[in-house]
């Protein structure tokens, strides 16, 4: 038995070519019958513009004309659809605040607001005549032709005069109409390609001009960074509640174990069997109070939350085994830029402590430029790389969602120093 005999045939061509056909003749004809008020439109603003700029009242609308291409770009956008099955993507970024102001700041920075007022002037001046030219060589006189015995009909018949569809011949009998119909059709058909062609090209120009690919690629970056972002967010927001569970539960039950086991050290006769096991109790509760303490501290600093990054950066000083000068003069910053430095120093101050056989380290912090700015050098071998699991790699893409960066410099012999570099702007004060 020949499988081939039950297996699906592909379906006539045709059907497909008709749809693109089609497809781009609305998209070619749209073009000419958007063109023309877009003309008028912008001629009009611009003359109203110029006139009342001696009053200073056009100024306003002038800016607002520059504007214009923003809304041409999304009509744009959506009409090449017609003619490309995916739709081309914004190259506009959203606002990081709400409100007129913002947005029109930020259009304003953007070079697709001004690609899009280039396409919108172009469109008005040349691509609109030159959609018409196409639709009228392509469409408009093979329906005429094709409409010569409707015509014909209209004029009253062979002997009404005759008529001349599209000025080209003169049709005066019915053989002669529906001949010059086939003509039309024949004609329409012809053509079909080119106009497919040519819409498929003036969509490519304006999917290049309106949505280029390094746009949809930043959109894509724009994505990753902003969902990294609130992936480290959501770390932080969980560690803040770890903290809170630790510092105000089992911190406070062990606080309340030890001071119950010194209570009942108290009730027990002294140096007999019984005051000994609840003094080692105790001191275990103490012990195991100290070292939750110790991973409170780890987690999440409350002096880094009370008082921001210079008062942290001392304290992990103070708790480095290595001498450590510090020499930090901060604003309050942004929570996660504290909390993505502070990390950043205690855990380069580590690393001096276990690799570099240093005698003496130092922390340098700044904000200046709209950036902050920390530098952690020692006196060590050097040679240190973060490639080798030192931590600092993970480091590093902590900044990254930040837009920071991270440099290691340590050549053979020392000395080593870690800078590390977040735009930010102040916190806000309460």
């Amino acid at each position: 038995m020949d499988l081939r005999e039950n297996a699906p045939r592909p379906g006539p061509p045709w059907p497909g070519a008709l749809r693109r056909a089609w497809r781009g003749g609305a998209y070619v004809v749209s073009g000419a019958l958007i063109g023309i008020p877009l003309l008028v439109a912008l001629a009009g603003g611009l003359a109203v513009g110029l006139a009342a700029s001696l009053v200073v009242v056009g100024l306003p609308l002038l800016g607002l004309l520059a504007l214009a291409g923003v809304p041409v770009g999304a009509l744009e956008r959506r009409r090449t659809r017609l003619v490309h099955a995916d739709p081309a993507p914004t190259p506009h970024r959203t606002p990081d605040a709400p409100g007129l102001t913002a947005w029109l700041r930020l259009r304003g920075r953007e070079q697709a607001t001004w690609r899009e007022l280039a396409y919108t002037v172009l469109m008005a001046v040349v691509l609109w005549p030159l959609d018409l030219a196409v639709a009228a060589c392509t469409l408009g006189l093979p329906l005429l032709l094709a409409l010569a015995p409707a015509h014909l009909a209209l004029a009253g018949g062979p002997g009404g005069g005759g008529v001349r569809p599209a000025k080209v011949w003169l049709v005066d009998t019915w053989p002669q109409a529906c001949g010059t119909a086939v003509v039309g059709l024949v004609l329409l058909a012809a053509l079909a390609y080119p106009l497919t062609a040519y819409a498929a090209a003036r969509a490519a120009v304006a999917r290049r001009l309106l949505a280029p690919r390094e746009a949809e690629t930043e959109a894509r970056l724009a994505e990753v960074t902003r969902s990294r972002a609130r992936l480290v967010a959501a770390f932080e927001a969980e560690r803040r509640r770890v903290e809170r569970d630790l510092h105000d539960g089992a911190q406070q039950r062990l606080v309340a174990l030890s001071m119950a086991l010194g209570l009942a050290r108290l009730d027990a006769g002294p140096g007999g069997p019984l005051a000994e096991r609840l003094a080692t109790a105790q001191a275990e509760a103490d012990a195991a109070l100290g070292e939750l303490r110790e991973l409170i501290h780890g987690i999440r600093p409350q002096v880094l939350a009370d008082y921001g990054l210079a008062a942290a950066v001392e304290d992990a000083a103070d708790r480095s085994p290595v001498p450590v000068d510090t020499d930090a003069e901060l604003p309050r910053l942004p929570e996660p830029v504290e909390s993505a430095a502070y990390f950043a120093v205690r855990e380069a101050l580590a690393n001096v402590a276990r690799h570099s056989g240093a005698t003496r380290a130092a922390v340098h912090a700044r904000y200046a430029d709209g950036a902050l700015r920390v530098r952690v050098s020692d006196d060590g071998r050097g040679g240190a790389d973060p490639a080798r699991g030192t931590g600092l790699t993970g480091l590093a893409d902590r900044l990254a969602v930040l837009d920071g960066t991270l440099t290691v410099t340590s050549p053979p012999g020392g000395p080593t120093a870690l800078t590390l570099e977040i735009p930010c702007r102040p916190a806000p004060t309460a």
